[in-house]
């Protein structure tokens, strides 16, 4: 098809149908400013090619029926897939960005090798495609986040969260397994695309995510691009951000509690020392995410996590003291993240569309679809 079709053309064609929906020749002549002529070739090659429809439809005057054509959105799927210890997630698109599934089995930290929990990833992929009885054989493109810093080839190059993953391949051994084409990244900095693309941070250039839970890391979005780094590293400021994190596993620990949800509960029972603990945290974070506010100057912070969800005794306590830390001029929202736990996998869906878009389309240029989650 590249040979035949003039690609510009056909991307814009294939677009505005994906994007707008059906249309006729003459209206997607005007639409797109093209000769008709040039929009009768491309729409029979990618007619041809299975990427459209062709209807007709009858007018009240007379002539000729017109001719409509409409992108064929259910001809493939791409999946977003976020692994983690405890949950693997995994969300499946149509070629128009819609999510048909949005499936959650168990995590990977129950098997007892980088082989067999790379197994387990493959069979939630494989579940997530056959509880709604979409055919898998349709499977174009995977996009894959994971906990750890990952290079752009799809390389794990440390992971304190699967250590078996590390310096491993995992783009290409699930490549090599699904038989398509795997995108892989940092699940932090998936996240910030994810909340950039469709959630609470749309239309703003430059991104701060922050995801405070059982660890904290950051993922940035600079001039509407998720920043990588030199080392890939760009976020990982977990073990430096706020004092109490185990310098091995990452873990982000309570002197009067076990987790942050009994840390609430503590300082809601009246508990003065909780109240001081939490307090004391919510002052550090607040005093390096101002650092990092003033170095990275962004439009917009948003805050991921589990503890996001605690307006009162975490959001609300924290915007407040990022601005006392701040004192300058202009105000920075500190808001919290829109997608929750399901952030991670639909930044993957985002990612396989801006990386494999040729695979997934057939068409070279084609934009990420805005996708449109599960209601």
């Amino acid at each position: 098809m590249e040979d035949a079709v003039s690609q510009p053309i056909a991307t814009r064609v294939a677009m505005r149908l994906r994007d707008h929906g059906p249309d006729s020749v003459n209206g997607l002549a005007a639409a797109l400013e093209l000769s008709r002529t040039s929009v009768e070739n491309v729409l029979g090659s990618l007619t041809a090619a299975g990427a459209l429809t062709r209807t007709t439809a009858s007018g009240a005057g007379v002539g000729r029926p017109s001719r409509w054509y409409g992108f064929v959105a259910d001809s493939g799927y791409v999946a977003g897939v976020d692994v983690g210890n405890a949950t693997t997630r995994v969300v499946i698109s149509d070629l128009a960005g819609e999510v048909l599934a949005d499936h959650v089995g168990p995590g990977v930290g129950g098997f007892p090798d980088g082989v067999s929990k790379l197994d387990s990833v493959t069979q939630q992929i494989r579940e997530a495609f056959e509880r709604p009885g979409l055919p898998i054989g349709k499977l174009r493109a995977v996009g894959l986040s994971l906990p750890g810093i990952v290079n752009e080839t799809g390389s794990v190059l440390a992971s304190v969260v699967i250590p078996e993953w590390t310096g491993v391949d995992i783009g290409g051994r699930l490549r090599e397994v699904l038989g398509v084409e795997v995108a892989v990244d940092n699940g932090v900095r998936l996240a910030a695309v994810a909340e950039h693309h469709l959630g609470a941070a749309q239309l703003v250039s430059d991104v701060l995510y922050l995801s405070v839970g059982n660890r904290v890391a950051m993922g940035l979005i600079i001039d509407g691009k998720p920043r990588r780094g030199a080392h890939d590293a760009a976020g990982d400021i977990g073990r430096l951000a706020v004092p109490g994190v185990d310098p091995t596993t990452g873990q982000l620990g309570w002197a009067r509690a076990g987790s942050a949800a009994e840390l609430f509960q503590l300082v809601r029972d009246g508990d003065a020392a909780a109240a001081r603990e939490l307090t004391g945290f919510i002052d550090q974070l607040a005093r390096s995410l101002a650092t990092l506010i003033m170095a990275v100057d962004p439009g917009k912070v948003v805050i991921g996590g589990g503890l996001s969800r605690a307006r009162e005794a975490f959001m609300e306590p924290l915007s407040a003291a990022v601005g006392g830390q701040i004192r300058l001029p202009f105000e920075v929202p500190v808001v919290a993240a829109r997608l929750g736990d399901e952030a991670a996998a639909h930044g993957a869906l985002v990612l396989a569309f801006g990386r494999k878009a040729k695979e997934i389309y057939g068409i070279g240029g084609m934009s990420v679809p805005r996708i449109s989650p599960l209601v």
